[in-house]
């Protein structure tokens, strides 16, 4: 196919997506010869298209490079397909009332329609995303699902060189600001001009709706602060994340908690983050029912969880974020100092904070608060309730949102590591990390390993560390002691 024919394919494809009309195409090619560094278009049909945009956009790559617009690092090569694929985009105005219409039907063709919309223009990366490693294991709470995260491609050395030449911008001041949509990109910031976002008000502030680049998860979605502020978990968390379950039901939505060490990874933006997944904290049962007095309009349960998780039900919803205002002020004030569990440090600094979770359960308002307690401790310097030194080795790194719900996001180096694990213990020629040693020395005590079942072994026994880290960040052990001292908490509510 000659070049002219996949630009002519690639702006019927524009075309379709809705923001453009017939009359714009000898306009919208012309742009595309020139980004790709063509200087006259050839002959051409209009004809429909049955490949998908991003295989076109990659024969326009292709021949970009070829003609030197652009070199081969990965930034140049991102900010090139970003300004290609907002042709593919409709502006931020048309999206939102393409949005708005859509949902006058159902919330579920509003968000069908974005979804779409976001992995047919590559924003989405899910070519990235396929490349992850996924597997659930079966455990004592239910079936986890474990991910080793290959998505977010590595900085190649032509890029680390430049960036050390680049004058110093403070804008977009983060990855989650409004100021991302349409950017263009840098050497060392993203390309983000086929990015788009649904606004939305929440109790009459400014806030955005948009998808994740590399989701974890089902329709994985951030929605954001128009101010650039820091997280922060109060009263008014419960009632965006309440709004927020009422606007799209069919979503669950949760926040990372607000402190060091037991928060995510960005506590400089206020956001959540929301989802089409069902997760396995949500499937897990409740094992004791409590009442609050004071709150009857709400029923109260401890999660079968490895982390500490009172569970709120209520068709009244003022009512749950009520009970969860004043949970969480309790929590915040809390301490067991025999479990290590400590409210505030001699100064003064606060140690604990919640990380919650909203859904919609039919008519109910379904919201979990997960305790959490960011202290440290000469034995455990980097969190006595984040991952222990003996399973760092699969996982060091905070436990968010994400991970607390029951899916592990476990770093890109197990890719490799865990392929000479396995040949470490079928006692093949090997590379084993010296941190692997103390585990799969283990595990050859406890299993006869073969060429078929070493794999299937392995990711069960990743699966069962996984376990071990959430039973870590649990600040009330699911022990006797642990288990008296979360009966005495609730006894204090």
């Amino acid at each position: 196919m000659s070049i002219s024919q996949v630009i002519a394919d690639f702006i019927t494809c524009g075309i379709e997506s809705g923001g453009w009309m017939e009359m714009d195409r000898i306009y919208l090619q012309n742009r595309v010869l020139g980004m790709i560094g063509e200087v006259a278009l050839d002959t051409y049909v209009v004809q429909p298209v049955d490949v998908l945009p991003i295989e076109l956009m990659d024969v326009l790559i292709a021949k970009a490079k070829e003609n030197g617009v652009i070199g081969d690092t990965l930034a140049e090569t991102e900010i090139l397909e970003g300004e290609l694929m907002d042709l593919l985009t409709p502006p931020p105005s048309v999206v939102n009332a393409f949005f708005a219409q859509h949902y006058e039907k159902s919330p579920t063709e509003a968000t069908d329609y974005f979804f779409e919309l976001c992995q047919r223009n590559d924003y989405i990366k899910t070519r990235a995303i396929a490349k992850n490693i996924v597997f659930p294991i079966e455990t004592a709470y239910g079936e986890l699902d474990i991910t080793i995260n290959l998505s977010k491609p590595e900085k190649d050395p032509k890029e680390i060189a430049a960036q050390k030449n680049m004058t110093v911008v403070d804008y977009p001041k983060c990855m989650l600001c409004m100021e991302n949509e349409g950017y263009k990109g840098r050497m060392n910031y993203p390309a983000r001009t086929n990015h788009r976002l649904i606004r939305m008000n929440l109790d009459g502030e400014a806030w955005g709706f948009q998808y994740s680049p590399y989701a974890y998860y089902n329709e994985h979605s951030i929605i954001l602060s128009e101010e650039h502020r820091p997280m922060k978990i109060a009263r008014q968390t419960f009632e965006r994340l309440t709004t927020i379950v009422e606007v799209l039901p069919h979503y669950f939505v949760g926040s990372n908690a607000d402190l060091p060490i037991v928060g995510g990874s960005i506590l400089s933006h206020d956001h959540y983050q929301a989802g089409r997944y069902e997760f396995a904290m949500e499937r897990a049962p409740i094992e004791k029912t409590f009442a609050i007095p004071g709150f009857d309009k709400v029923t109260a349960g401890i999660v079968k969880w490895p982390m500490s998780v009172i569970r709120l039900q209520s068709v009244d919803k003022k009512a749950i974020v009520d009970a969860s205002e004043y949970i969480l002020a309790k929590w915040q004030q809390y301490s067991a100092p025999e479990l290590s569990i400590v409210a505030f440090s001699e100064d003064g600094t606060p140690h604990h904070t919640v990380t919650p979770i909203a859904r919609r359960q039919g008519k109910l308002f379904e919201m979990d608060l997960v305790l959490r307690d960011n202290n440290v401790s000469e034995e455990h310097p980097d969190g006595i309730f984040h991952p222990h030194k003996d399973v760092q080795h699969i996982k060091k790194e905070n436990i968010g949102l994400i991970e607390v719900m029951g899916l592990a996001v476990l770093p890109p180096r197990l890719e490799k590591e865990l392929i000479e694990v396995e040949k470490y213990v079928l006692n093949e020629a090997n590379a084993i990390a010296e941190y692997h040693l103390p585990w799969a020395d283990k595990m050859k005590e406890n299993h006869d390993f073969t060429v078929e079942n070493v794999k299937g072994i392995v990711q069960q026994e990743v699966g069962l560390i996984f376990t071990r880290v959430l039973e870590d960040a649990g600040v009330f052990k699911r022990d006797a002691s642990g288990q008296a001292g979360f009966n005495a908490f609730i006894k204090s509510l």
